[in-house]
């Protein structure tokens, strides 16, 4: 069977910024976090229509796109920034929901006393998880089952994708360095889903709605994933977050260092 003709072309806006990952001030809470140079959001311009039973076609068109392999980053083995260069033969394509407006989704997290009134977060003694040291009441909510609350996040909750980027950050990246406060967490998720996600306002009735789709990929040659990293953990990821209005999508990424494994 003849390979299909791609349908998506794109292009690399190298000049659009993201306050959220470039401000000084947010650098100073990813460096701390061990997600500055680990952490990558670039934006991309496609050329025709999508439709959201098309995204497996248009993921893996974009794979294959000469104007992404030569620029779309990814961390080597040892750390540094390097180009995609390698076409994806296959790739999967995992539908986020993406329907929060609200910060006050982790509201939850003051009613059961996982952060106290003040914003601290209650400690607890040491344990791991994937090679993460948990060592705080959030961080066991966000990843042991058996923690006492986890169920107070619902699995739809679990699958939002303001709770993931918050989760990442929480988790953060191989030396990762804590916050006592959670604060710096839901500021820096609030500014980062903000970077990403496009909404539109109702003219008559003023809600807002979300316009964007999002898509967890991961991107294979010969069958073997290679695309975000050639190994699962938590936190290797790749988020393609589509804005079907203005023909955009931004590609969200971070692979951890290899020696956690």
């Amino acid at each position: 069977m003849a390979d299909r003709v791609p349908k998506f072309r794109f292009q690399m806006l190298d000049k659009k910024k993201f306050s959220s990952i470039e401000d000084k001030t947010n650098q100073e809470y990813l460096t701390k976090w061990s997600l500055k140079d680990s952490l990558k959001a670039q934006m991309f311009s496609f050329d025709q229509s999508f439709q959201l039973y098309e995204k497996d076609n248009f993921v893996l068109d974009f794979f294959k796109d000469p104007n992404v392999l030569s620029t779309l980053q990814m961390a080597s083995d040892k750390g540094n920034w390097t180009p995609l260069s390698v076409a994806a033969d296959k790739v999967t394509v995992e539908v986020v929901p993406c329907r929060v407006l609200s910060m006050s989704f982790f509201d939850r997290l003051y009613d059961h006393e996982i952060v106290r009134e003040s914003g601290h977060i209650h400690k607890c003694l040491d344990e791991y998880y994937e090679g993460i040291q948990i060592s705080d009441e959030l961080r066991k909510v966000l990843l042991l089952e058996e923690s006492d609350n986890y169920e107070i996040f619902s699995e739809s909750d679990r699958e939002e994708f303001l709770f993931r980027l918050f989760k990442h950050l929480c988790v953060g990246g191989a030396v990762c360095q804590y916050e006592d406060t959670i604060d710096p967490y839901l500021n820096i998720t609030k500014l980062l889903y903000k970077d990403l996600v496009s909404v539109q306002k109702n003219p008559e009735t003023k809600e807002l709605s979300i316009t964007s789709s999002v898509f967890k990929v991961t991107a294979m040659n010969k069958d073997i994933v290679y695309y975000p990293a050639d190994r699962e953990h938590e936190q290797n990821f790749s988020y393609l977050i589509v804005d079907p209005m203005k023909r955009h999508v931004i590609v969200l990424y971070h692979k951890i260092a290899n020696w956690i494994f």
